[in-house]
């Protein structure tokens, strides 16, 4: 077994898990979503979830991670093993779209881009239980 064996092996496990945690998501979410589940940090003021929105909201995490680890797989594969100008072309392209999809998924999910910062109001400590207080 070759070094290049090897970085393809690890690529295609990390493809793998890339797919599974999408898949798992997608199922998982529905009985948590069914179940009421509701984000730790609400804005204050605002209503509960419903269930479509809280599995979205879900769904939407697991898709992140999932591209991430997809992102990561591209990365290995493309840089570990001699890179060409043409494959390191397309890892760009790859990334690039895998990116955007990442920013849009996270301004769907919490209604910010990532690099703003979440709201003074809406902040709860990071051990907090969930609950929201009263106002």
């Amino acid at each position: 077994m070759d070094f290049q064996h090897i970085i393809e092996s690890v690529g295609r496990f990390m493809d793998f898990a890339g797919v599974a945690v999408m898949v798992i998501g997608a199922v998982v979410s529905i009985p948590m979503a069914l179940r009421g589940f509701q984000p730790r940090r609400l804005p204050p003021g605002s209503a509960p979830l419903s269930v479509y929105r809280s599995y979205r909201q879900l769904l939407g995490r697991s898709i992140l991670l999932g591209l991430e680890l997809l992102v990561a797989a591209d990365i290995i594969r493309t840089v570990a093993v001699t890179p060409t100008f043409e494959s390191v072309g397309v890892l760009a392209i790859i990334v690039l779209i895998r990116t955007f999809l990442s920013f849009s998924l996270e301004l769907e999910i919490t209604g910010r881009w990532p690099w703003q910062k979440q709201p003074a109001g809406a902040a709860a400590p990071a051990g907090a239980s969930g609950s929201s207080p009263e106002g």
